[in-house]
């Protein structure tokens, strides 16, 4: 199939140390292959055309065939001529094989396959008149401007294409066998003008309700053919056999009858519940099992029922929980290791932690660990893993859509989705999942809330979101909970010299004891305070930790292996000393303490924070002491806030329930009523307030980011105000940054070097005053900082 001399055309430019690059035709069966695997994933979506499949691998086939154009060959470097950019859309090239190539099907089809064509690299609308989008390209062209702008293109470069992409599309059942047809630059030209055309017509203007789901299905198209692309490109396998099988409920009995124990009622009513679920039981009492052997029975069901392989998305709230549930899977529950896929945005940095534990790695080591790092980060993008654990705003990402977002809107599609303690107390994130948890339903979706309190508000919340019914599983009626707590109401502040002082007794009777303040200025005080006598008492550097949200990486994940060393759940050495923290230590770690001092939260949060306390029962009932809060104002915002933090009315109402139960001895079952109580939905009460705010959200994230009137608007300035949804951005301290530039410049200025540097990066507040440096395009702060205390005062 030579042309262009004796060069046969390419779809990249060369890479690596190879002289060429990769055969237009070869890229073209591989890309094919790969939306052959997509659609065996995905399987039936529950509405749409059944010929969806058919689509995807005929656009995902044909995408990059617009690259035949001289233009495009030079500009990747295959002519004899000097390399210079075309700066033409090769997939509107493209659209000119396609009335040819598929003659025999029906134009709606055609139409269908082109869109999946030529949206697979930028957006065909531009919504702010932007130059990317290809419709004022060449939305205005006449057939002989437009074909002006594609210069020369070889005659027989494109027979010889044709010839070679009908017989390969016929093999693989995309048409019909025939004849090779004949195709020549000018009807090739004059074709890709006209179904510009009519795509143009289709889908410039907002669809009409008589399209129904037609802009939905024509972004999941996109995100079939763009997923296919980039997998292609990448060359990387993908994950076909799912590592949640049969053999785990095997494994699992035979581990609990090892120790005399069998699957409890819960979790076997999990195991053969099909559709959605409650899952509520007591902490310890094996809900992550219960909510794998739910999961493992529907992905049969779904199977079954063509819903193709789902992938499982277990989601949870915080990073380091997210890191910890990740070797859990792999090397315990699933025996899977390197199967399970990390998603979140710092997932590169867990990795290179994960590589570097064991080691004080030079620059060589650390460069070739991040390389690795990277290439398993990439593979988790390029959707390989059938398990993935991350937050819930990594699939939410998908609604942005587009290029860049589509293929994770269609990767959710069929799926399976485990949440693990949703939190209610945030009505605004709350709301913002339920309406994904609602569209994720209508693309097939099954869910697993699971948690060890679930008020009754929360479950109704989620059962409007859905459309399916919604099945309740907790303990048979009888069950004898255990209760672990005994609850201990102070009237002084966490920091006050009262509460210091009872401190200071349980440090020196050698308890492991765990102070948990609302805010980190508190948690750095009380740290600065209690650390040298608990170091004195145990006479060792680790029996005093401070853990809160803003220190740099790479000494967070250091801190983290320090409490799992000393505080994990299980160890048979029980350890006294003191952990300070914030909430990250809520659902973060598996450890158990003696006791816990806390300052007053929501409920919901106090219950995750007496979880860290005798976490197994095996011990008798251990304090849980709550502290009153201190309500401040906070800038910008009316009333008043726990420590500057929660909103006060749930906070006081916590606070008026857990005065009337001081020193009783409590479980979680009491700690469900009691959350009824808060979130009740009477009117005129806070909980009819809470759920009026979590329905507006709802309905505002649907409007603003799942409407499909204007599939393939441009939807990048929609991402800054998705961004703005989750407060936070990062930072390096200006001390840093001499060697931030140092870790930047490692292997060339390249993304694995940029991963080092991003070690030395501190989380922040979005409203926190930070310098941008141009030169190393990151935020700068002038503040207090070390290894041991983290941020203390910002200075600019």
């Amino acid at each position: 199939m030579a042309a262009y001399g004796a060069r046969l055309p390419r779809a990249k430019s060369p890479r690596g140390r190879r002289t060429t690059g990769e055969l237009l035709t070869d890229h073209s069966l591989t890309t094919l292959r790969r939306a052959d695997t997509i659609a065996a994933r995905i399987g039936q979506l529950p509405f749409g055309h059944r010929r969806f499949a058919l689509r995807l691998r005929a656009a995902a086939f044909l995408h990059d065939t617009g690259k035949v154009a001289y233009g495009l060959q030079r500009q990747i470097g295959n002519t004899a001529e000097p390399a210079e950019v075309w700066g033409e859309r090769h997939e509107v090239l493209s659209l000119g094989f396609l009335p040819t190539l598929l003659a025999a099907l029906p134009r709606q089809e055609v139409l269908w396959i082109a869109t999946g064509v030529v949206t697979h690299h930028r957006p065909l609308t531009g919504g702010d008149g932007r130059r990317h989008a290809l419709l004022p390209l060449y939305g205005r062209d006449s057939a002989e401007e437009f074909a002006r702008k594609f210069g020369h293109i070889d005659a027989d470069a494109v027979q010889n294409l044709t010839f070679w992409l009908h017989t390969t599309a016929a093999e693989a059942g995309l048409i019909p066998e025939g004849p090779p047809p004949t195709l020549t630059p000018e009807k090739l030209l004059k074709d890709a003008h006209t179904l510009f055309g009519e795509l143009s017509d289709r889908w410039e203007w907002s669809l009409g309700p008589e399209d129904g789901v037609d802009g939905l299905l024509a972004v999941l198209l996109q995100g079939g053919v763009t997923m296919a692309d980039r997998m292609a490109s990448a060359r990387t396998p993908v994950h076909q056999k799912h590592p949640l099988t049969p053999a785990y409920r095997q494994r699992l009995e035979q581990r609990l009858h090892a120790h005399g124990y069998t699957l409890r009622p819960h979790q076997t009513e999990a195991a053969n519940t099909t559709g959605h679920v409650f899952i509520r039981a007591w902490t310890g009492s094996g809900k992550t099992e219960a909510a794998l052997l739910w999961a493992q029975h529907n992905l049969q069901d779904m199977t079954a029922s063509g819903q193709g392989t789902p992938r499982l998305f277990y989601l949870l709230p915080y990073l380091a929980a997210i890191n910890s549930m990740v070797r859990r899977l792999e090397e315990g529950e699933l025996q899977a290791v390197g199967q399970v896929g990390v998603s979140h945005s710092h997932a590169a940095s867990y990795y290179l932690s994960r590589a570097l534990e064991d080691d004080c790695a030079d620059d060589t080591e650390a460069l070739a660990a991040a390389r690795v790092s990277l290439a398993q980060e990439n593979a988790t993008r390029l959707f390989r893993e059938l398990i993935r654990v991350g937050t819930p705003y990594q699939p939410l990402r998908g609604a942005l859509a587009g290029p860049n977002h589509s293929s994770v809107l269609l990767d959710t599609a069929n799926s399976l989705f485990i949440l693990d303690e949703l939190h209610a107390y945030d009505p605004k994130r709350l709301g913002m999942i339920l309406a994904m948890m609602s569209f994720w339903e209508s693309l097939g979706g099954r869910f697993a809330i699971v948690s060890a309190t679930l008020p009754d508000a929360l479950q109704d919340a989620i059962r409007d979101a859905l459309t399916q019914d919604v099945h309740l599983v907790e303990p048979p009626d009888g069950t004898v909970f255990p209760r672990r707590h005994r609850l201990l109401v102070r009237e002084s502040t966490l920091t006050s010299t009262e509460a210091v002082t009872e401190m200071v007794g349980r440090i020196e009777a050698g308890e492991a004891l765990l102070i948990v303040a609302n805010n980190r200025p508190n948690a750095r005080a009380l740290y600065r305070k209690l650390g040298s006598i608990a170091r004195r008492m145990h006479g060792d550097q680790d029996a005093a930790i401070l853990l809160h949200s803003r220190f740099r990486r790479d000494h967070r994940s250091t801190i983290e292996d320090r409490i799992r060393a000393r505080y994990h759940n299980g160890q048979t050495e029980r350890q006294g000393g003191i952990l300070v923290a914030t909430q990250t230590v809520e659902v973060s770690l598996d450890v158990d303490f003696d006791t816990i001092h806390t300052t007053c939260a929501p409920m919901d949060a106090l219950c995750q924070r007496f979880g860290r306390v005798n976490r197994s029962g095996a011990r008798p009932p251990a304090d849980v002491i709550v502290h009153t809060p201190v309500y401040l104002p906070r800038r910008d915002e009316t009333g008043l806030f726990a420590d500057g933090v929660y909103p006060k009315e749930p906070v006081a109402l916590a606070w008026q329930i857990l005065r009337r139960h001081h020193s009783d001895v409590i479980d979680e079952p009491m700690i469900t009523k009691w959350l009824n109580e808060i979130y009740s939905t009477t009117p005129g009460s806070w909980g009819a307030a809470w759920r009026d705010e979590v329905e507006q959200a709802a309905d505002q994230f649907t409007e603003a980011f799942l409407n499909w009137d204007e599939p393939f608007r441009d939807r990048s300035l929609d991402k800054e105000d998705f961004d703005a949804m989750f407060d936070g951005k990062e930072a390096v301290l200006i001390t840093d940054q001499t060697e931030y530039a140092r870790r930047l410049a490692i292997d060339n200025g390249r993304r694995p070097g940029r991963l080092l540097a991003e070690d030395l990066l501190i989380p922040v507040a979005g409203n926190t005053r930070t310098t941008w440096n141009e030169q190393l395009k990151v935020n700068t702060i002038d503040a207090e900082y070390d290894e041991e205390n983290g941020l203390g005062k910002i200075r600019n």
